[in-house]
């Protein structure tokens, strides 16, 4: 496509209330179990449709993390309900620890994720997605292995991110899959610029959601999506030790089989907050214009940003976003 006659959408900048959104409503399960046990109480709640074999895409974190889902919660997950599952990744664009598979092996196992396989998708190669209906991308390169799964549990540290203001399960997936050298090149980087990260703001979410709807839509319906709301620094796990102190309380855990919902809700959560507890995630996600990651999903059919928060804590009563974080402490290193 011709990069200058596309035009990036506007208002990434604008949080949408509630009562101004248009639609259907989807189901979000939400528990403040921020456990082991909770992990899997609220995965069975949306695992119907993984079926064959099955890919868990994590971001597994730079050396010593310390925002990372913890490695024990994961290994109880694997354990008791994903036995045959492997946890899918891909390199980075950037140099760093994980920029070539031997790299990102050697951090791997620094940060212990060595309970199960780790399949590094672009470790032998890429592959072309189509991305359907989208104005950036006709199609999408992906690390060759994600073809081998037949099913995707998008387990996502929800945090904020530099560049998309935050990083759910549009992030986890949208840059996560895409191969290190190709597939996030075409995201983050204008062809010819010097700049390695020129492309922000809205152009950047509208084309991390083409690439993640390139993965959604080669999987169908067998996806799914967890988002832990837990150390949630404004930094992504990509910057490792030198991520921003966490500032944010910790909230729960979201789940949906609506990739948009889950991310709308999470992100809900956290403007639910009270003004002291949230303003450093908000200003994030406001200053960067990652709220454009919403309208944009919405825009492309990828799910509904109504739902029915439903409160598996509580005899699965339905809640609103003020009563799920009514008890929320203040954050407390």
């Amino acid at each position: 496509m011709d990069h200058k006659k596309i035009v990036p959408g506007t208002r990434g900048e604008r949080y949408v209330p509630y009562g101004e959104r248009t639609g259907n409503e989807s189901i979000v399960y939400f528990t403040r179990d921020l456990s082991p046990e909770g992990l899997q109480k609220i995965y069975r709640r949306v695992s119907a449709c993984l079926t064959g074999k099955v890919g868990i895409k994590l971001h597994t974190g730079e050396k010593n993390g310390p925002n990372i889902i913890p490695r024990d919660w994961v290994e109880h997950l694997v354990r008791e309900e994903l036995p045959e599952a492997s946890i899918i990744e891909t390199n980075t664009y950037y140099e760093g620890d994980r920029y070539t598979t031997e790299q990102h092996r050697e951090t791997l196992k620094v940060n212990g994720w060595t309970f199960c396989p780790v399949d590094i998708l672009d470790a032998e190669g890429t592959a072309m997605l189509p991305v359907k209906g989208g104005k950036w991308f006709t199609e999408m390169s992906v690390g060759k292995g994600l073809l081998d799964y037949d099913s995707m549990l998008a387990l996502t540290h929800f945090k904020g991110h530099v560049q998309g203001g935050f990083g759910g399960s549009d992030k986890n997936i949208g840059i996560g899959c895409a191969d290190g050298r190709i597939g996030k090149a075409m995201i983050h980087t204008t062809p010819g610029s010097a700049d390695m990260w020129d492309i922000a703001k809205e152009e950047f979410m509208e084309r991390m959601t083409e690439s993640a709807k390139a993965t959604i839509d080669y999987f169908g319906r067998h996806v799914t999506y967890i988002n832990v709301l837990r150390n949630m620094s404004v930094s992504c796990d990509c910057e490792g030790c030198a991520a921003m102190p966490v500032v944010t309380p910790n909230i729960g855990i979201a789940a949906s089989t609506d990739i948009l919902a889950v991310d709308q809700a999470s992100v809900d959560l956290v403007y639910a907050l009270k003004e002291k507890d949230h303003k450093d995630l908000v200003e994030r996600m406001e200053t960067r214009h990652g709220l454009r990651q919403l309208t944009y999903m919405k825009e492309l059919g990828m799910g509904n940003d109504r739902y029915i928060l439903v409160d598996i804590d509580h005899e699965d009563a339905h809640i609103g976003v003020k009563d799920a974080v009514k008890d929320v402490k203040p954050f407390v290193r």
